[in-house]
C-alpha cells in the first residue's frame, strides 16, 4: 500500500513490531491539510450533477465561507506562531512554518478549483435565466435602471479616498472589499490613486429587476457596479484603470485568564478582532502592479497570502444568488416531523418523557419540540427551576424568550452563556443582557474553558416530590442550524441522569468538581478516561477471542492518545468503523498499524453534526449489549481537555436501538453521499461513482426523511414498518 521510501517501514509494521517505529508523518495526517481535504469534498458537491442547480451553487458558496473562516482562524494562528518564532511541531511532525507553506499551496489549489466550479455553473445557470456578474447582459433598460440605482443607493454611502502622503491609509475591515482607481485630473494632468471601500451594509450583488432585464435574473457584483460607474464618482477626472481587492484578517480572540470582567474583556476583544493582522489579500487579475505594491506595503503583508483571482472575489457571497426564488432549482422542501409520542400526550412533553425516554433526530424531527419543552416549563406552575446551557442560540429569540417568560413567572432560571462561542460572542452578549434584565441568573462559566455541553434541566414538583427532566443534545440550541444540521436531542426523566446534570451545572456555576457521577461523563474530568476505558475493554475482548468492534460518528478526530489507542485496538483485532465528517488525523488501513480501521465521511444535503460512540462489549454489532453514548464532544484535544462537554450513556432499549441500529448504522451503510479515506495519501474517494449517484443507492438522509424515528413514533406508528438496516461491509 505504501510507496517508497516508506515501504520498508510499513512492511516492518506488518508483524506489529514496527508500528511504533513509524515516523509522525507516517502515523498521522496533518490537521490543517485534513480540514482542507474536507472543504474540497464540500466543493465537489458543486460538481454533483445529481443535485439541483442552485443547491450546487450553495455548496460552492459554503466552500468559500468555510475557507474564509479557515484563513481567519487556523492560518492566522499558524502565521502568528511563525512571527513569534514558535517551532513546536504538529501531530505529523511539521513546524508552523512548514505548515504555512503546505497550507498556502493547498489553498491556492482550492481557490482555483472554486473558480473552475463557478465557470462550469455559469452556462448552466444562464440556461435557466440566471446571470451572475452578467454585465454583458445589460441592455438599455437595465443600464438605465442600474445607473439610477448606483446614483440613489450606492453613491450616498461610498467615500473615495486619495492615497497619497497627505492622507493616512484607510482602514480596511475584515472581509472588506474595495476598489482602487488610477485617475488623471483633466485640468492639469496630475495622477492620483483613489480607494473606494464597499460598505458592509450594501448587498453583495445588485439584482436588476426582471422588468428591466427581459424577465431574466441578472446579478452584478457590487464591486463591479462601483467600477462601472467610476466616472460618476470622479467628475473632472479620467479613469485610466481600476481593480478590486478583498481583505481577510486574523479573527481569533485571545483571552487573558486573569481578566476580572469577562463581559468587558469580550466587548473590547471583538473590537480588536475587526482590526486584526491581515492574513489574506485577494486581488482581481486586472489589478495594477503598482497598486498591488501599494497595498502590500500599507497593509503590512509580510505573513499574508496574496492571491490573484481570475473570476469572482469572495465566493461566499454567492449565497445571495442562491436565494433566488426558483424552487425548481432547489431541493424539494422538507417539513420536519413533530414526534408522535409527544402529540399522543396532547403536546405534554413532561407526560411523554415521564412515560419513556425519547430521542429526537434533527432536522428530520422538529427543533420545536425542544423549544416547546422550555415553553411548557415556563408556563407550568409546577416547575420550580430551569437550568440551561447556551453555546450558540442564534439570532432568533424563541428559546431566549422561553427562559425570560419563566423568570418573569417567578421560576428560578439559570443560564450558562458561553461568551467564547467563536463568531457568536456579540449575539451571546446581547442575549445575556436581555436575560439578566428579566431576572435570569446568568453565568459565564470558566474563563479558560468553553462550556460546550448542551444540557437543559427542569425541576418539577409532582405529588409532593421533585422530579427532574433533562435534555441532552449533540448540537446547539439554535433554531436555524437545527434545520440543516443532523443532531440528536435526548429527553429523559431518569433520576440518576438528573442528579448528574445537577452536578454538571454546579461544576460550571460554582466550580464544584463532582466527586462521583452515576452515568454521565464530563470533560475535562472523566470523559477522556471513559473513552479510553471502553477502547481498552474492546482490546481485552478481542484478545480473548470475543467479538470486538468500535463504531463512532463525529465531526473530527485529532487527539493523539485517542488515535494511538485506536491503533492499539486495531492491532489487537478490534474492527473499527468511523464516520468523520471533517478533520481526521488518523491514518486508516496502514499495514500493521490500522489494518482494521475504516474511515468514511458523509457530505450531503444536511450537515452531519451528531456525535455517537458505540462499543461492541463482547457481542456482534449491532447488539442490545453494546455500550452506546451520545455526546457534545468530538475526539479533539480541546473537547477532551479544554472544554466542558457531556458524554451520555443510552440505556433505554428503544432509544438504544434507534441510535445504534438506525442512526449510526444508516451512516455506515450510506453510499450516495459517502467518501472513503485513503490512509496512505490522505485523499478521499467517493464510494459511489457519478453514474450510480444519479441512479440511486442507499442515502441515509433520504432514509431519515421518509421513516419515523423508533423512539418518537408513538402507538399510531408503532407498526409502521420502518425498514431494518443491515451492515454490508462490501458497501465500504
Amino acid at each position: 500500500m505504501a510507496s517508497n521510501p516508506e515501504t520498508a517501514a510499513l512492511n516492518a509494521a506488518n508483524d506489529g513490531s514496527g508500528a511504533n517505529a513509524l515516523s509522525a508523518e507516517q502515523r498521522y495526517f496533518n490537521r490543517e491539510l485534513s480540514w482542507l481535504a474536507f472543504n474540497d469534498r464540500v466543493l465537489e458537491e458543486a460538481n454533483n450533477t445529481a443535485y439541483p442547480l442552485l443547491e450546487r451553487l450553495r455548496f460552492l458558496s459554503i466552500s468559500g465561507s468555510n475557507l474564509d473562516e479557515f484563513m481567519m482562524i487556523r492560518v492566522a494562528g499558524l502565521a502568528g506562531q511563525v512571527r513569534s518564532g514558535v517551532t513546536q511541531t504538529s501531530i505529523d511532525g511539521q513546524t508552523p512554518r512548514q505548515q504555512v507553506a503546505a497550507v498556502t499551496a493547498r489553498v491556492r489549489e482550492l481557490e482555483s478549483k472554486q473558480q473552475e466550479a463557478l465557470a462550469r455553473l455559469h452556462p448552466l445557470l444562464e440556461t435557466e435565466g440566471i446571470h451572475i456578474a452578467g454585465e454583458d447582459r445589460i441592455g438599455d433598460e437595465a443600464e438605465k435602471w442600474l445607473r439610477e440605482y448606483f446614483i440613489n443607493h450606492i453613491m450616498p454611502v461610498i467615500t473615495p479616498q486619495a492615497l497619497d502622503p497627505g492622507h493616512p491609509f484607510p482602514f480596511v475591515a475584515n472581509g472588506g472589499i474595495g476598489a482602487l482607481f488610477n485617475v488623471r485630473r483633466n485640468s492639469d494632468g496630475s495622477q492620483l490613486v483613489e480607494m473606494v471601500l464597499i460598505p458592509a451594509a450594501l448587498p453583495r450583488f445588485v439584482r436588476i429587476p426582471s422588468e428591466a432585464a427581459d424577465d431574466e435574473a441578472i446579478y452584478v457584483a457590487i464591486e463591479r457596479v462601483v467600477c462601472r460607474y467610476g466616472k460618476l464618482i470622479f467628475p473632472g477626472f479620467t479613469v485610466q484603470g481600476d481593480g478590486v481587492f478583498r481583505v481577510l484578517r486574523d479573527s481569533d480572540i485571545e483571552i487573558e485568564e486573569e481578566a476580572e470582567d469577562l463581559v468587558r474583556l469580550f466587548r473590547s476583544a471583538i473590537q480588536r478582532r475587526r482590526r486584526g493582522q491581515v492574513i489574506m489579500l485577494e486581488i482581481d487579475e486586472s489589478f495594477d502592479p503598482e497598486a498591488e505594491e501599494l497595498l502590500r506595503d500599507k497593509l503590512a503583508l509580510e505573513q499574508a497570502l496574496v492571491t490573484t483571482t481570475e473570476g469572482m472575489l469572495g465566493i461566499s457571497g454567492l449565497d445571495e444568488v442562491v436565494g433566488e426564488d426558483r424552487p425548481d432549482l432547489k431541493f424539494t422542501s422538507y417539513s420536519p416531523r413533530y414526534p408522535e409520542r409527544v402529540l399522543e400526550h396532547d403536546g405534554d412533553a413532561f407526560a411523554a418523557i415521564r412515560g419513556k425516554d425519547i430521542i429526537v433526530h434533527h432536522p428530520y424531527e422538529s427543533f420545536e419540540v425542544v423549544v416547546d419543552f422550555l415553553r411548557q416549563a415556563a408556563a407550568d406552575p409546577k416547575v420550580v427551576s430551569i437550568k440551561q446551557t447556551l453555546y450558540r442560540a442564534g439570532n432568533q429569540p424563541t428559546l431566549i424568550n422561553a427562559l425570560i417568560e419563566a423568570a418573569e413567572a417567578g421560576k428560578s432560571v439559570t443560564a450558562v452563556v458561553e461568551l467564547k462561542a467563536r463568531f457568536d460572542e456579540e449575539q451571546n452578549l446581547k442575549w445575556a443582557g436581555e436575560l439578566e434584565r428579566a431576572g435570569v441568573q446568568v453565568i459565564y462559566g470558566f474563563i479558560d474553558m468553553k462550556t460546550h455541553a448542551k444540557v437543559s434541566m427542569v425541576v418539577r414538583e409532582e405529588e409532593g416530590v421533585f422530579r427532574t427532566y433533562c435534555h441532552f443534545g449533540t448540537g446547539n440550541y439554535h433554531p436555524v442550524t437545527a434545520r440543516i444540521y443532523t443532531d440528536l436531542s435526548y429527553f429523559t426523566a431518569n433520576p440518576a441522569l438528573g442528579r448528574d446534570a445537577a452536578k454538571l451545572f454546579n461544576f460550571v456555576t460554582g466550580y464544584v468538581e463532582p466527586q462521583s457521577m452515576e452515568y454521565l461523563a464530563i470533560s475535562p474530568l472523566t470523559l477522556y478516561d471513559r473513552i479510553i476505558a471502553d477502547i481498552d475493554h474492546e482490546i481485552t475482548m478481542a484478545r480473548a477471542g470475543k467479538p470486538a468492534a468500535i463504531w463512532a460518528k463525529m465531526n473530527s478526530i485529532t487527539e493523539q492518545t485517542i488515535i494511538d489507542k485506536l491503533y492499539e485496538a486495531s492491532q489487537a483485532g478490534v474492527e473499527i468503523m468511523l464516520v468523520v465528517r471533517g478533520i481526521c488525523c488518523l491514518r486508516p488501513g496502514v499495514p500493521g498499524l490500522s489494518d482494521n480501521i475504516i474511515v468514511k465521511s458523509i457530505i450531503g444535503r444536511f450537515l452531519e453534526h451528531s456525535r455517537i460512540y458505540a462499543f461492541a462489549n463482547g457481542e456482534t454489532m449491532p447488539s442490545d449489549m453494546a455500550k452506546v453514548y451520545i455526546s457534545s464532544a468530538d475526539m479533539m484535544e480541546r473537547n477532551l481537555h479544554r472544554r466542558v462537554e457531556s458524554l451520555v450513556p443510552i440505556t433505554n432499549p428503544t432509544v438504544h436501538a434507534q441510535v445504534l441500529d438506525q442512526v449510526l448504522l444508516a451512516n455506515l451503510i450510506d453510499v450516495q453521499q459517502s467518501w472513503l479515506l485513503d490512509g496512505e495519501t490522505g485523499d478521499y474517494e467517493r464510494i459511489a461513482d457519478q453514474d450510480s449517484l444519479e441512479r440511486g443507492g442507499f442515502n441515509c438522509h433520504e432514509y431519515f426523511m421518509t421513516n419515523p424515528s423508533l423512539s418518537g413514533r408513538g402507538e399510531a406508528l408503532k407498526d409502521s414498518g420502518v425498514p431494518k438496516l443491515t451492515l454490508r461491509k462490501q458497501t465500504l
